[in-house]
């Protein structure tokens, strides 16, 4: 579900998404949030970077810990266009990110609400809270047209 207006933080990270697309990458955008300021952004890149692990997720987590000087983000969100894969959900705990935002569900590459499902895990050392849908539609637009073109 798409819900307007969009808060500014999702709707930077749609505007990274439409980026990481013009530039040949799948459009994903995050940001992440500290008391209500973005401190890092970053888009999908990993063909750009030649890095497997370029996601917008990494790349806007590895920014923010170099922005604040530590590798614990326990007071910071983090907004994204899409369910995080279990890569991005493992570093996500990692970083001890406070709140998840994301937008479009990823059935089949997604690890929070579909497939490993990581934060459901009895190993899992955090669990953020994590709120889903929010610009739903717009994300999944996106990413519908990229691979439409593509086929």
């Amino acid at each position: 579900m798409t819900r307007w207006p969009l808060p500014p933080p999702m709707a930077r990270a749609l505007e990274l998404a439409k980026a990481a697309g013009r530039f040949g990458e799948v459009p994903v955008g995050a940001v992440v949030v500290k008391q209500g300021r973005i401190i890092a952004e970053a888009h999908n890149s990993p063909r750009e970077l030649a890095d497997p692990t370029a996601h917008a997720e990494i790349l806007a987590l590895r920014r923010a810990a170099a922005a604040l000087g530590n590798e614990r983000l326990d007071q910071c969100e983090l907004w994204v266009t899409l369910e995080p894969c279990a890569m991005c959900a493992g570093a996500i705990v990692h970083a001890r990110i406070a709140r998840l935002y994301y937008g479009a569900a990823d059935p089949k590459g997604g690890a929070v609400e579909h497939g490993a499902r990581v934060f459901d895990q009895p190993q899992c050392l955090h669990r953020p809270e994590v709120y889903t849908g929010i610009g739903e539609t717009a994300a999944a637009t996106l990413l519908r047209d990229f691979f439409l073109a593509r086929r």
